[in-house]
């Protein structure tokens, strides 16, 4: 017998995150998924992204959310000296962008986002309403049966 919880949120977010990845990889243009790899984390009181940035100045990095999604912005620029001729060339330069979709159990006011080592950590919090919570169970008047 196997049992499995089912967590309503989590397989929002995992159903998002796959059809993200989805269309990431079927056509790389435009999303940034190949320049931007990404991991998510379900925690018990949020939700942390993860984002791959290395060699980014931090200050080219935005993060926005509009309307149920975050968007996550960054700018590589070409270095390249005068007396330079690239012979290979595999970084992507220029602007790229990352969307995700948020689930409407996460409360997009209070994200915070972090810049250390190449890696943006985006922390997403659970709503109160979402979160799991522990039903009290009352108890009713126990009769006795006459016989």
């Amino acid at each position: 017998m196997l049992l499995t919880t089912i967590d309503p949120f989590f397989q929002e977010f995992e159903r998002q995150f796959d059809r993200l990845a989805r269309s990431a990889f079927g056509a790389a243009g435009g999303t940034g998924a190949g320049v931007m790899p990404m991991d998510g984390v379900r925690r018990d009181g949020d939700v942390l992204l993860r984002f791959d940035l290395p060699g980014i100045d931090p200050d080219s990095i935005e993060v926005t959310v509009d309307r149920g999604v975050l968007s996550v912005s960054a700018r590589r620029e070409e270095q390249v000296g005068e007396q330079e001729r690239p012979f290979v060339r595999e970084r992507v330069m220029g602007s790229f962008t990352r969307r995700v979709y948020l689930s409407e159990h996460l409360d997009s006011e209070r994200i915070e986002a972090d810049y250390s080592n190449g890696v943006l950590s985006v922390r997403i919090p659970v709503l109160e309403r979402a979160r799991p919570r522990k039903v009290e169970i009352r108890r009713g008047e126990t009769k006795a049966i006459n016989a």
